[in-house]
């Protein structure tokens, strides 16, 4: 640590350390690459501005189309993670899992380029991400891939780790607002980022609680606290109008958010909504594997789940 200006006060890898003259360092560095026409998969992809002023966007997935074919597919909003601080919608990371997802699933996919913390602190993704549910709906007639190719009584959101916080929220949102008339018939969340002030479960023993909570302050500096509805859900009183039929939780045995992911589940079948809630859990997995190791076993079978729910 460094002494004047340059002093650390946040270090919190692998995302952020924040300097006391304001500027940020990113210590996971995310390579972007353009979109493309996959040839393994024949998932085509292509970037779109959803806000020219604020410089939001994200990256559409169409998967193969068999010429002259009428058939519409499901439509799926992903909202990657990454701590709300560093990764993209444009990484080879998620670049790639798109195109798996949508070849298997066959769904058309919007991956959401939102704008990240702390420079652009919370609620600011969260807002990002509405606002790009909503594009969809006024884009329904004119961007090309979602009016020949979407059916809009199939709209999905899903997220991982800080993306699965942000899809809740989002989902939250459009349970106690118009969306212009769409709904959303699920929602699914992978080992979503999740804490509280009193600690649970292995919390107690491992305090990842606490650090969570840090790198909630400093994404988040105007909340309330660790119990904030944003990333405490279970404290929200809005959480049974849940905008959604349907919910699928995954959690991995190894992971320090497990408990929050299992505790949501259980808060989210008492809560009155009225919806069915699903859950799975990766034993011998840490956080995010399937993104880490896409063709481990445990990640094809976390693959098969989540193609099958948007199916269904």
């Amino acid at each position: 640590m460094k002494n004047g200006s340059f002093s650390v006060i946040f270090d919190f890898p692998p995302f952020v350390r924040v300097y006391k003259d304001g500027h940020t360092e990113r210590i996971h560095k995310t390579e972007f690459i353009p979109p493309s026409f996959d040839p393994s998969t024949g998932v085509s992809s292509k970037d779109v501005v959803i806000n020219p002023e604020t410089g939001l966007s994200a990256r559409l997935y169409l998967p193969k189309v068999e010429k002259d074919s009428q058939n519409k597919f499901p439509l799926l909003i992903y909202i990657h993670g990454g701590g709300f601080c560093i990764e993209s919608a444009f990484s080879p990371t998620y670049h790639k899992y798109l195109n798996s997802l949508v070849a298997e699933a066959n769904v058309v996919a919007v991956s959401v380029e939102y704008r990240k913390a702390p420079e652009h602190s919370l609620p600011i993704a969260y807002d990002d991400s509405w606002a790009s549910l909503q594009w969809v709906t006024f884009q329904s007639n004119d961007e090309e891939w979602l009016k020949n190719y979407v059916d809009f009584n199939k709209l999905f959101l899903a997220g991982d780790s800080a993306g699965a916080n942000i899809a809740h929220n989002v989902a939250i949102r459009a349970g106690c607002e118009d969306l212009n008339g769409l709904k959303i018939n699920g929602l699914v969340l992978v080992h979503p980022l999740f804490t509280g002030i009193e600690p649970i479960g292995a919390e107690v023993t491992n305090l990842n609680h606490l650090r969570a909570g840090k790198l909630w302050s400093v994404v988040c500096p105007s909340s309330t606290g660790s119990d904030d509805p944003f990333i405490n859900p279970t404290k929200d009183p809005n959480l049974s109008r849940l905008g959604c039929k349907r919910v699928l939780v995954f959690v991995a045995e190894r992971d320090q958010l497990r408990d929050r992911g299992w505790l949501y589940y259980e808060k989210l079948k008492e809560s009155g909504w009225n919806g069915v809630v699903e859950f799975m859990e990766a034993k011998g997995e840490k956080h995010v594997f399937h993104l880490i190791n896409p063709t481990s076993e445990n990640a094809g079978d976390l693959m098969k789940r989540v193609v099958s729910f948007l199916n269904t």
